[in-house]
């Protein structure tokens, strides 16, 4: 198999000290490539990227219906976010209104990703919790999938879960083709991931996109999701994250999703283009880079825009007296 092509360099000094290979593709949702480099067959598991795709299994079995989630809850449901005071509040709200609460998570317990955040819950000597995982905003999404079924809540992670299985389901249909049990893994929070071509996930945010090549609930489901998650964008990922910056700044046109490993994922609104890449040594900072080139390139960003895409796509290399030592650059 052919190396893919090196689409970011880090250099410090005057030398090149490390190279980050990937792949890319932009694509619209009949399936006609506008742009691409690498292998774009070959499967990577999404994480967190595609959790929007998740989410549409709240449409699938009626979650929406029974609980009328709020466009934070959606968007919460989209997020990998911060664990910052806004976003522990709504997935708190959330599961207090489904009769849940902390407990009922099983994505486990992590310190906030937002340092100030984190410098708070130590001060005010408190314990990690469930609340201030990442994903706390997703797993609740699928508890109240569990409830619209009516089947247990306990062990709602497992793979033969019935909401393991709606998931899956939901996923499947937006990309156009299945997820193999020879290509699965288990995510951070616990769920399974399924590993399938960035091609396939490029395809499947064209479709959200436009609606196109879904069926009707589908469509409904993802035009509302992706308008939660772009009128919201703090709740989606934090301050001073990627994501969260490229939404506000595009004001609904861009729905942009990071996952674990240098998986980046969304999809330009206004084009109907979805696109996906992976960075291959998994480098998150070089996937933002990259993500970023890939939108100056093909999001036709205004002044204002390209400023935020352009802070990604060269980022500093600082050393610890916080000296600028090199740069982090897109060579797409």
């Amino acid at each position: 198999m052919d190396a893919n092509p090196i689409l970011v360099e880090t250099v410090r000094g005057n030398w090149v000290e490390n190279r980050h290979r990937g792949a890319f593709v932009v694509i619209d949702a009949d399936g006609t490539v506008i742009a691409s480099a690498g292998d774009i067959e070959r499967p990577v598991f999404p994480r967190s990227a595609i959790k929007s795709m998740q989410a549409l299994a709240m449409f699938d079995r009626h979650a929406i219906e029974k609980f009328h989630q709020t466009q934070e809850e959606l968007a919460l449901a989209c997020a990998s976010h911060h664990g910052e005071d806004a976003h522990v509040e709504g997935v708190s709200a959330f599961l207090s209104r489904m009769g849940l609460s902390v407990a009922d998570l099983e994505c486990g317990a992590h310190m906030p990703t937002n340092g100030k955040a984190r410098e708070a819950l130590r001060a005010a000597g408190a314990d990690r919790n469930a609340l201030r995982n990442n994903c706390s905003g997703k797993h609740s999404g699928m508890l109240s999938v569990a409830l619209a079924m009516g089947v247990p809540t306990a062990g709602y992670v497992g793979r033969e879960h019935a909401v393991q299985k709606a998931v899956r389901a939901a996923v499947e249909a937006v990309i156009g083709e299945g997820l193999r049990e020879d290509r699965c893994g288990t995510d951070g929070c616990s769920i399974p991931t399924w590993a399938a071509p960035i091609r396939a996930l490029a395809l499947g945010f064209a479709r959200m996109a436009t609606g196109k090549g879904l069926d009707a609930g589908h469509a409904a489901g993802a035009r509302a999701l992706f308008d939660a998650a772009t009128r919201h964008p703090h709740l989606v990922a934090g301050t001073g994250h990627l994501d969260t910056l490229v939404m506000t700044a595009f004001g609904g046109r861009v729905m942009q999703k990071g996952g674990a490993e240098g998986v980046q994922c969304g999809a330009i609104r206004d084009k109907g283009w979805g696109y996906a890449l992976k960075c291959d040594d998994g480098n998150m900072a070089a996937s933002h880079a990259m993500v970023a080139a890939l939108l100056l390139k093909f999001a036709d960003p205004d002044a204002g825009q390209r400023a935020v895409l352009e802070r990604f796509a060269r980022q500093d290399v600082v050393n610890v007296r916080k000296a600028v030592v090199g740069e982090m650059r897109a060579v797409m």
